[in-house]
This record gives C-alpha cells, sequence and structure tokens, in this order.
C-alpha cells in the first residue's frame, strides 16, 4: 500500500527527507521569493466578450489604449491659472512625456480646454495617453511615474494604471501586515491547542515550506500563463491555513498512537495510513473544488484556482512527507515543553468519554428536531443572499485615503465628469459614412435611460466612436438592460458597446455561462472521492447537501455585512451597497473545499469505528469524540490565518477573509456539531449503503486503511 511504502521510506531515511525540505525551501525561498513581480494586475473581464472587444478595435484603430490614460491632478495654492501653476504643470507634463509607453500629453496651456480646470479653479488636469500597450505595461509605467512624482505633494496620479499601481501596492503591503498580525497569533493559540512548545512549532514549520513552495510553483505557472497579483493573498492564507490543518491532523494522531505504547516507527505507519490518509482524501477535494474555477474566462478566478491547486497539493506533500519525517525524528519529545496534565489531554486516545462523546449521544437522542433548528438557522443565515446585488472592481475598491481614488472622486466633483454610466459605441464603417453612423446616435437619444448620445467621432481606419451619457450608475438593472437594448438595436452596420457598465454586463454573462459547469465538476469530484474514501452513496450526498447549506450561510453574512453595511467602523471600510461578482464564485469553490475537509476529517473517524464492528450511533459518537476538538482548533486557527485578509484595505479582499472564516465555523459549529450525528443517527445503517456494483467498485478501486490503530 502506497502509505506503507511511504512510511517505510521516512522511518528508514528520517534525515534525508529533512534534508531535501531544507533544501527545497531555501531554493524556493530565493527563485519564489520575488513572485510578486511575475504577477500581473487586473484580469477581471473575460476577453471574448463584447465590451473587450470594443476596447480591442479602439486600441487597433487608434493605436492609444482606450482606458482615457493616466491623469496627473495639480493643485497649488495660488489657482490653476497662475503663473505658478503653469510651471508645475508643464513640469509634470515633462516628467509624463518622458515615459516611453506614453504616446501623447495633453494639458490645459496647450489646449485651453475649460474642462481640464476645477469649477472653482484651484487644480488643473494633465493627461498622458498610453500608446497600444498591456494592462501590466502600462501598470509598469504608472509605477515609474509615481516614483518619478512621489516627492511632489501637489501631485497625485489617477486613471486605470494608477489604480491598478496602487491596488497591486496595497495588496503586497496588506499581505506583509497580515502574516505580521498572524503569525503570532497562531503560534499563542498552537500553544494551547497543541498543548507543548514542540508540537505548536511544527505549523509554522509546515507553514513556511508550504508557502514558499507554493510561490515558486506560482511563479513556474506565470512564466507560460499571466497570473492575477491577488493569488499571492489566497496562496498565503489557504496555506498557513491547511498548513495548521493538516499539521493538526498528523500530529494529534501522531501523539495518540505514542500514548497507546507504540514505537515512533509504528506510530508513523499508523499516523500515515490513518490520518494520512484523511490528509490526501482532504487535499484532493480541495483541489478539485479550486480546480473549478479554472474553467472561466476570468483571469483573477483561472489565478485563483491554480492557487489553490499549488497551496492543495503542496501542503498535502509537505503533511505526508517532512512533517512524518519531523516527528519520526522527535519521537516522545514531541511532548517536551508540555505539563504532563496537557499532555495527557491531548494524548488520551479513548473514544468512549469525554463532552464531544456525551453530546454527540445527546443529539442522537434527539435528531429530528435538532436537525430541523439547526436546518433552520443555515438557512436563516442564507436568506439575505436572494437579495444580493453584484459590482464589480474599479475606483471605489481603493480606500479613499488613496491618491488614484482622490483624483477620480475629484474629477466628479470638481470637474464635472459624469457620476452616471457612460457607454462607449464603436462603430465599424468607412470613413465616408458618417452621417449614418450619427443618425444611429441621433436615434439612440430617445432611449429609455439616455441623456446624451454625442458626436461620433472617427478613431482611425474604418472605426468611429461616439459616448452615450445615461441616468444610472455602471451597476444598476436599468442601465444594464439599456446595455442589452442598444445592443439589440438594427442597424445598417456592425458596431460594439463598451464602457464599465457593458463590461459588468459582459462579466456577469460570462461567469452565468460557466457557472454550472464549474459547480458539476465540484459536486461530481465530492461525490467520487467521498464514496472512494467511504464505499458509500448516501454520506456523499449528504456532504453535498450539508457543504450547501453551509456556503448558503456564508453568503448570507457577507450580505449582512458588506452589502448592507454593518460594522463599518469595525471592519475600517465604506459599503458599496453590492458585492464584488466573482466573490461568489470564489467562495463556492474554497468553503465547499474547506467543508468536505472536515466532513472528510470526521467521516474518516466514524468509518475507522464502524469498520471496526462498533454499531452506528456509537461509532458516531466515537468518532466525534476523537476529532470534536481537533476540528474546532483545526477551524478556529484557519479562522486567523485567513482571517487577517479583513484587515486589508481592499473591500474585495476583506470579503475574501470573512466570507471563508465564516463558512469555517459554520461548517466546524453548527454542521459538525449538529448536523451530521442527528443525520447519521436519523439513517443508521443506511449511511453506509451503496448498490451492488458500486460496492464492487469500491472493493476494487477504494481506499482503505486496514485494521486501525492496531498495527
Amino acid at each position: 500500500m502506497m502509505f506503507e511504502r511511504l512510511a517505510r521510506v521516512i522511518n528508514r531515511l528520517p534525515w534525508v527527507v529533512v534534508g531535501v525540505a531544507i533544501a527545497f525551501a531555501a531554493i524556493a525561498g530565493v527563485l519564489g521569493g520575488p513572485v510578486a513581480k511575475s504577477l500581473r494586475v487586473g484580469g477581471f473581464q473575460d476577453p471574448s466578450t463584447q465590451s473587450s472587444l470594443a476596447i480591442d478595435r479602439l486600441q487597433s484603430a487608434s493605436g492609444l489604449r482606450a482606458d482615457g490614460g493616466i491623469v496627473a491632478l495639480v493643485r497649488t495654492s495660488d489657482g490653476a491659472t497662475s503663473d505658478a501653476a503653469m510651471a508645475e504643470a508643464l513640469k509634470v507634463a515633462r516628467v509624463i512625456r518622458s515615459e516611453p509607453d506614453i504616446a501623447q500629453v495633453v494639458t490645459y496651456y496647450e489646449t485651453h480646454d475649460p474642462s481640464m480646470v476645477a469649477r472653482d479653479g484651484s487644480s488643473t488636469t494633465v493627461v498622458g495617453y498610453w500608446k497600444q500597450v498591456s494592462d501590466q505595461e502600462a501598470v509598469n509605467g504608472a509605477t515609474r511615474l509615481a516614483d518619478e512624482l512621489k516627492s511632489d505633494p501637489n501631485v497625485k496620479l489617477g486613471g486605470f494604471a494608477a489604480i491598478n499601481h496602487q491596488l497591486n501596492t496595497i495588496i503586497t503591503g496588506d499581505l506583509a501586515h497580515a502574516e505580521e498580525l498572524a503569525f503570532p497569533i497562531l503560534f499563542l493559540l498552537s500553544l494551547w491547542v497543541f498543548r507543548g512548545l514542540i508540537a505548536a512549532l511544527l505549523p509554522p514549520l509546515v507553514g513556511g515550506v508550504v508557502i514558499l513552495g507554493a510561490f515558486l510553483f506560482l511563479r513556474g505557472v506565470a512564466e507560460a500563463h499571466a497570473v492575477s497579483i491577488f493569488a499571492l493573498n489566497l496562496a498565503t492564507g489557504m496555506g498557513l491555513g491547511l498548513a495548521i490543518d493538516y499539521s493538526l491532523f498528523m500530529v494529534s494522531r501522531f501523539r495518540e498512537e505514542m500514548a497507546n505504547g507504540l514505537s515512533p516507527d509504528v506510530a508513523i505507519r499508523t499516523t500515515l495510513r490513518t490520518a494520512g490518509r484523511t490528509v490526501l482524501f482532504s487535499s484532493l477535494t480541495i483541489a478539485a473544488a479550486a480546480g473549478s474555477l479554472t474553467v472561466f474566462k476570468i483571469n483573477f478566478l483561472w489565478s485563483m484556482g491554480v492557487a489553490g491547486i499549488i497551496v492543495a497539493l503542496t501542503a498535502c506533500v509537505v503533511a505526508l512527507t517532512v512533517l512524518p519525517a519531523v516527528l519520526r525524528l522527535l519521537g516522545g519529545r514531541v511532548n517536551w515543553g508540555a505539563p504532563r496534565r496537557w499532555q495527557q489531554a491531548v494524548t488520551t486516545p479513548s473514544g468512549t468519554s469525554g463532552f464531544w462523546y456525551g453530546f454527540s449521544h445527546f443529539v442522537m437522542r434527539h435528531p429530528v428536531p435538532l436537525a430541523a433548528l439547526s436546518a433552520a438557522l443555515l438557512i436563516a443565515l442564507g436568506l439575505p443572499f436572494a437579495g444580493i446585488r453584484f459590482n464589480s472592481v474599479d475606483q471605489t475598491a481603493l480606500p479613499a485615503s488613496s491618491d488614484a481614488r482622490q483624483v477620480s472622486d475629484t474629477l466628479i466633483r470638481e470637474y464635472g465628469a459624469p457620476s452616471t454610466a457612460s457607454l462607449s459605441v464603436v462603430v465599424e464603417v468607412p470613413a465616408s459614412d458618417g452621417t449614418e453612423v450619427q443618425a444611429f446616435a441621433n436615434s439612440l437619444q430617445s432611449m429609455t435611460g439616455v441623456t446624451q448620445a454625442g458626436a461620433p467621432q472617427p478613431v482611425g481606419g474604418d472605426t468611429w466612436k461616439f459616448d452615450v451619457r445615461t441616468k444610472g450608475g455602471n451597476f444598476d438593472s436599468a442601465t444594464q438592460t439599456l446595455v442589452r437594448d442598444i445592443r439589440a438595436k438594427p442597424a445598417p452596420f456592425t458596431f460594439l458597446v463598451s464602457g464599465q457598465a457593458a463590461a459588468f454586463v459582459d462579466l456577469q454573462s460570462s461567469l452565468a455561462s460557466r457557472l454550472p459547469l464549474a459547480v458539476a465538476l465540484v459536486a461530481g469530484a465530492t461525490l467520487v472521492l467521498l464514496f472512494l474514501m467511504t464505499g458509500s452513496v448516501v454520506l456523499p450526498v449528504k456532504a453535498v447537501v450539508m457543504n450547501l447549506l453551509t456556503l448558503s450561510a456564508a453568503f448570507g453574512v457577507l450580505v449582512l455585512i458588506f452589502q448592507d453595511g454593518r460594522f463599518e467602523n469595525l471592519l475600517a471600510y465604506t459599503s458599496q451597497g453590492a458585492l464584488e461578482s466573482t466573490q461568489p464564485v470564489l467562495l463556492f469553490a474554497i468553503v465547499f473545499g474547506l467543508s468536505t475537509d472536515y466532513g472528510v476529517f470526521l467521516l474518516t473517524r466514524i468509518k475507522e469505528a464502524h469498520d471496526a464492528g462498533v454499531p452506528n450511533t456509537e461509532a458516531v459518537a466515537t468518532g466525534l469524540q476523537r476529532t470534536g476538538r481537533i476540528i474546532t482548533a483545526a477551524a478556529l486557527l484557519f479562522c486567523v490565518a485567513i482571517g487577517a485578509f479583513a484587515t486589508s484595505e481592499i473591500i474585495f479582499i476583506k470579503e475574501l477573509g470573512i466570507g471563508i472564516a465564516a463558512g469555517v465555523l459554520v461548517d466546524a459549529t453548527v454542521v459538525r456539531a449538529f448536523l451530521v450525528p442527528s443525520l447519521m443517527a436519523l439513517l443508521g445503517r443506511w449511511n453506509w449503503w451503496a448498490p451492488r456494483p458500486l460496492r464492487w467498485l469500491y472493493r476494487q478501486a477504494g481506499l482503505h486503511e486496514g485494521s486501525p490503530t492496531a498495527a
């Protein structure tokens, strides 16, 4: 068997395994440490949608990026029309013009365009238009310009590239801050959970190797395919969380087997065959759930899926090789630094007494009311999700103190920039057919929701463009309807509609088109893997249903907090009245995988007792007693690791951290403590039912532990 062979290698060559791990960590630190420089910003749009194609058409025709360029807001004490203001603005223009990716620079002092001066005359804008460069090249240019102008207090940079540059800077800083916050708390909690200094040091050890390895593999992927910068947050938080979970599973089982009187060699074999098997199944289910994100055409989600796969598999390999090798070298010394009373608390293997044993029997004596109440609570928590509203990433994702956000707010407040949605209609006709384009623009003027259709302008070649001002905001349902109505309007030529509102419509459509496939992949992989683990078709189906209840509760919590604007002062954010569109999809994959993770750990101990001939009710109580404390502790530690993202200045990173933490806490408490034992009591022997052909398949292909504990 795989785990027996692995145990023989680890028992025979523990120092070699540890040495290889040290060398790998050193190499990963050197090569993977600078991974942030290889990752990309943006990636929140499907490149095959109409809005993306319209932008490509504009850029190809004009030779310029279609994002409005980089905007420098220049403010002086004596006003924009003074000689000092003109000198300052022209100096900024020279700096921007020196950037090789800038095609042209425009100032008020050359154009005398009144829209480039604030209504109160207190400031002016300098606009630099990018050449036809990629998003990343524009952000790199904005980074260089920000460095050049950072010492000038009169200048703030805005525009698409500056927004993404500042997102990148803030996220990198948030990542370091989250690590600084999480590690000391995790270590102190680990002392309480592991009840010993040496044992408490093992999760950070595993977590460090996992994170470095994930960074290395992410950099390798980034060499071949664009990877979003946001994948770093997931790799760090999830890597640390899974390292803690798997360390807790493995270390607790090893200490338990040592307390049973087994030698370190035999304890390693038993630990790998039992807890190691749990880790393997857990990592596969999490990797499969994360892998479902790769079916989306949106690079942000694809990158998160790749990061999730890398982290899950890396954590599995480290937990099944490096950690057992360290435990083999430590032997009984794993309990050093722990008072004898603490050692007994974590190593006494009895599953027939204790809080969780008694609690599970209480639940199973009242299965119907407790199952109904638990399900009702989860459904009630999930009800706010029915009223969810969506938005997308824009300048409002930045904190109000950031320069790019201030520039955007100032342009709306002081320059008359539109606060409502503005659509760009890109028309493909010869330059001589401008009259037809004008007639089409005029026909849009009468559409419901349109306030103004601008005059068409030739862009280059056979391409024209005109803007349509609307009454609603970018994310309003009326604006989305207007986008669809304009696109459906007959015209004697080909035209495309872009703009932020149109991009939002396309994002929603792209997500909806791929979501059924992602859900099918997650559910299918979970059903197959849990069947291979349990030999039952009932338990996997039940796990999927409970995971969906957990997800609905997590989504409901996000709506209650971020959409409805609760705890704004505590969490240091300003509600946008909606959730970022990709967050439910991302949370679906991650929370579904993590819920299955805890379910696998509990079910393996229940199945272990059941296979030993213990009756169903007693097997459930024994399994919960052996895992209740560990699952609770693992959930708490994971929530600290991932919940540290709640300190981020970027609102959708806050949503990610709190959403995952909410799902994990709900799953580890309501689901595992109430729903699992009550439903298993109600189903009785049907928990382990499978049709005869599938029972044969399980005997052939399922992964079996063999005899528990006694090996």
